[in-house]
């Protein structure tokens, strides 16, 4: 397995921030990276979420496997 090398940070930004005024020129990469961030919603609420679409049983077909029949329970 090939070793990777990390560009140092300070770098890494340069060339980024070169890239893209080159690709989308000085006004739209400023555009670009003063753009705001989208609010994450909140993990609580998230969750709910979640849970509010979830389908039960094939939730735990997938993570535990098919259920075995009352007869075959010990």
């Amino acid at each position: 397995m090939k070793a990777s090398i990390f560009t140092d940070e300070e770098q890494l930004i340069t060339k980024a921030v070169d890239v893209l005024i080159k690709e989308l020129g000085p006004v739209e990469a400023s555009r670009f990276l003063t753009l705001p961030k989208k609010r994450r919603t909140e993990s609580v609420k998230r969750h709910r979420q979640w849970q509010a679409q979830l389908q039960q049983e094939e939730f735990f077909t997938r993570v535990f496997g098919a259920r075995p029949k009352r007869s075959e329970r010990k």
